[in-house]
């Protein structure tokens, strides 16, 4: 992927030491990379004028869940081209629906996929979003 190094990728988790890898994983990839330790800093650095390319974005967080973030982004009219990528351990039938009725691009359990898979995941949503699958 020849433009990866221009894609920006915003990482909002909770766990300082799972930011910390993927952060890693992607900046190995390419990626330029912000990361956000929950909701709450994500959304300030977003309001703030931070426009990632790509957000992956934690469920189960303290103050505001993924779901309420991607709901802010939305009623707030924030980043609307980004790419919302849900990462997380939950991976409930009912999360996955809430999910697609907020709008995400993709859904990928953390424990269902290695960092790798997770950077390679999140390089087919990119490119199934740019080829309008």
């Amino acid at each position: 992927m020849s433009d990866a190094p221009k894609t920006k990728i915003l990482i909002i988790d909770d766990d300082s030491f799972l930011l910390d890898m993927y952060a890693l994983k992607f900046s190995q990839s390419g990626y330029v990379v912000d990361t956000a330790m929950g909701s709450v800093p994500g959304l300030e650095k977003i309001r703030a004028g931070a426009s990632p390319d790509v957000m992956l974005i934690d469920i189960v967080m303290p103050v505001m869940d993924g779901f309420e973030f991607i709901e802010k982004l939305t009623a707030e009219k924030l980043v609307q081209s980004a790419i919302k990528i849900i990462l997380s351990n939950r991976g409930q039938q009912s999360d996955l629906d809430r999910g697609k009725t907020l709008g995400v691009d993709g859904y990928i359990v953390k424990a269902n996929a290695t960092p790798s898979e997770v950077v390679e995941k999140v390089g087919e949503i990119m490119q199934n979003r740019r080829t309008g699958k």
